[in-house]
């Protein structure tokens, strides 16, 4: 069977691989989607949410934030995007607006626009990004096709294997010169490459989270904001979310190490460990639209196609999850995805994919320097929010002398306290900025000040021993 060739080959047409194909047919590129997952019914946010199965991702009905920085690139690259997602419901939400009038922050400022996005449910913003993209002459999309395996280019001396396109259910082949992996956190690129005996670096955290979500709809409690999404409680962490249409979700994350919590799946123990958290309760007030979702196994991971100061193989790159996945907790998947296909777009505009050694070192070594130092980040978050759980588990107060952690708790304790704080928190939480916001004048001294003395949990809510008698009392209604 003759081959199609493309100048690129996305594996996948989650957010990344779509804003990928979106910035590279910008750029005159011929690009070709492939999904093995069936395309989106017709209608608007409702009908998307409950009428779109994505069996290929698992945290596909799960709530998501599209972050300010991820929204500021998506705007100015494909603003026909936010405009069908609009249309199909979403609405523009500011992270900060909810704390406008908390403790002493004294109401908005002139430049809090930098915080702007959008409330809308992934599958919604999903399906806005596709219908972008089926209506670009430069991308074709193929939707319910299997990618089986890579073809692989034998090198020649001196030389690494290449990448040169890929092998279908079917017979099937597509050719191109640049494959890219967008196939999220099952990475199938990767584990094609090992099926191939070649090995990309891989980092694994040793646990993660899960989620237990559900979503409610109150056109009364739509218009009211939280003062920010996460709230740190003993043992847990709750998370509240605006989406599209009216909707919202409340998610409670627990360590998947935390088997005595897993009854939080059981929709009435949900509703009897929600009432215990007085400042999050009232967001369950709502209709509710869906049963608990409950979502485990999300850890971080990293992988990379140069070890050594060697690519592994050339050909292939990977971008968003694929390359490196984080805690959802914070949202930064969808701006993480975005940026890491500016810069692939980027890189193809420096060097020819043609030159496929060069190509292959130019993109890793822009991705370590723009955004591997997000990931660490969130990796060590992680690390210490996993440590300070397990100490609650067993009833211990966890301590450390690491700086990184004691400046997020710390960070987190003063954002309440001064505006300014709050907005250098929104800057980094909105991935708007990196830590060195916190060098502006007197920064660090308010924060050192602020959070002096502060209680570890800020929110009122309970021991482990009473959530735990809340999730497993018996409910009377069976």
């Amino acid at each position: 069977m003759n081959a199609a060739v493309s100048d690129a080959l996305i594996l996948g047409s989650g957010p990344a691989g779509l804003m990928t194909a979106i910035l590279l047919a910008a750029e005159g590129r011929q690009v070709t989607l492939v999904d093995r997952d069936p395309p989106p019914p017709r209608g608007k946010g409702d009908d998307l949410y409950a009428g779109w199965k994505r069996l290929g991702v698992r945290q596909f009905s799960q709530a998501h934030l599209l972050l300010p920085g991820g929204f500021r690139l998506l705007a100015k690259e494909s603003p026909e995007s936010v405009d069908r997602m609009l249309d199909l419901g979403a609405v523009g939400h500011n992270i900060i607006a909810g704390a406008w009038h908390v403790g002493a922050i004294d109401g908005p400022r002139e430049d809090d626009s930098r915080f702007e996005t959008v409330a809308v449910r992934r599958p919604v913003l999903e399906a806005s990004l596709l219908a972008v993209a089926e209506g670009h002459p430069g991308i074709t999309v193929r939707r319910g096709l299997r990618v089986n395996r890579l073809k692989m280019e034998e090198p020649r001396a001196g030389h690494c294997r290449r990448v040169r396109g890929v092998a279908c259910e079917g017979g099937e082949e597509i050719n191109a010169e640049l494959v890219v992996d967008a196939s999220g956190r099952g990475a199938s690129g990767a584990a094609m490459l090992r099926d191939v005996g070649l090995a990309p670096y891989e980092q694994r955290a040793e646990a993660g989270f899960r989620y237990y979500t559900r979503f409610f709809r109150s056109e009364d409690l739509a218009s009211r904001l939280p003062p920010w999404a996460g709230f740190q409680h003993d043992s847990v962490s709750i998370l509240i979310l605006p989406g599209d249409s009216g909707t919202w979700s409340v998610t409670f994350v627990t360590s998947d190490r935390d088997q005595e919590l897993r009854g939080l799946s059981n929709r009435d123990a949900w509703h009897r460990a929600i009432q215990l958290y007085p400042t999050e309760a009232h967001w369950a007030e709502g209709e509710p639209v869906t049963d608990v979702i409950a979502t485990g196994g999300l850890r971080s991971a990293h992988r990379c196609l140069v070890v050594a100061g060697e690519p592994v193989v050339t050909g292939i790159v990977a971008v968003g999850d694929a390359w490196a996945s984080t805690n959802p907790f914070f949202g930064a998947g969808m701006t993480t995805a975005f940026r890491h296909a500016a810069l692939l777009r980027d890189t193809m505009r420096l060097v020819d994919t043609r030159d496929a050694l060069a190509f292959s070192m130019t993109f890793a070594a822009a991705t370590e320097r723009h955004l591997m130092p997000l990931w660490r980040g969130f990796n060590d978050w992680d690390r210490h929010r996993l440590a300070e759980v397990d100490h609650e588990m067993t009833g211990r107060r966890y301590t450390t002398d690491d700086p990184f952690w004691q400046k997020r708790v710390a960070l987190e304790a003063a954002r309440a306290k001064d505006p300014d704080v709050l907005r250098a928190a929104a800057d980094i939480g909105g991935l708007l900025a990196g830590p060195e916001v916190l060098a502006r004048p007197g920064l660090k001294e308010r924060i050192a000040a602020l959070s002096a003395g502060a209680s570890r949990y800020h929110y009122p809510g309970p021991g482990r021993g009473e959530l735990l008698a809340a999730v497993t009392a018996e409910c009377p209604f069976g």
